[in-house]
This record gives structure tokens, C-alpha cells and sequence, in this order.
């Protein structure tokens, strides 16, 4: 397996393992009194695994996103193209004569 997707994999299960101590948490504290609302409905148990569910997806996107960002190598060499200056040629107006019918053509397609 290429080391990349075992990388995903990982992290995504660690993801949501996160969210499953996350949810607990908010099981054992009760927050909005949500222990309660699982555990005394009829569909609690749909409510808790999508609140595990949708909570993992999101943990794990963070925890991929984060392990990813680790393995940024530490080069301080230069090396991202050309850096010097840009050359700012100066520009000059130029006169253009317009005639009646011109002038008219002009108009009608602005409007």
C-alpha cells in the first residue's frame, strides 16, 4: 500500500477515535442536556451516531490536514524561479481620430 493512503488511513482513524472521546465527553458532561435526549428517545441512538459520524469526518480532515502539513521540508534554499526586478516601461497616450459614424457605432453597442 502506497505510503500516502496508509498515512490517510491512519489519520483518519485517529480522527475519529478523536471524535468518539469527543462525543463522550459531551455525553458525560451534558452539554444542552444531550445525554439525556439520547438516552430517553426513541431514535438517540441515530442522533449518536451521527453526531460521532459527522464529528469524524471533520476530525479527521483536521488530523490528515495537520499530518500533512508536517512533513513540509525544512529548505531555505532559493529556488522558486527568477526574482529580479521587473522591468516598468513607461507608456505614452496615443491619439485616435474618430469619426461621426464610428462614434455612433460605438454608442449603440453600449447600449
Amino acid at each position: 500500500m502506497p505510503k500516502l493512503i496508509r498515512l490517510y488511513i491512519t489519520q483518519v482513524l485517529i480522527g475519529f477515535a478523536l471524535s468518539a472521546g469527543f462525543v463522550a465527553l459531551l455525553l458525560w458532561a451534558n452539554v444542552a442536556n444531550l445525554a439525556h435526549l439520547i438516552t430517553n428517545t426513541s431514535g438517540g441512538y441515530v442522533a449518536l451516531l451521527m453526531l460521532w459520524f459527522l464529528n469524524g469526518i471533520v476530525f479527521a480532515g483536521v488530523q490528515f490536514g495537520i499530518s500533512i502539513m508536517r512533513l513540509a521540508r525544512d529548505d531555505d534554499r532559493p529556488g522558486g524561479g527568477n526574482r529580479d526586478a521587473l522591468s516598468v516601461e513607461l507608456t505614452e497616450a496615443v491619439p485616435v481620430k474618430i469619426t461621426p459614424e464610428r462614434h455612433v457605432r460605438q454608442r449603440d453597442v453600449h447600449r
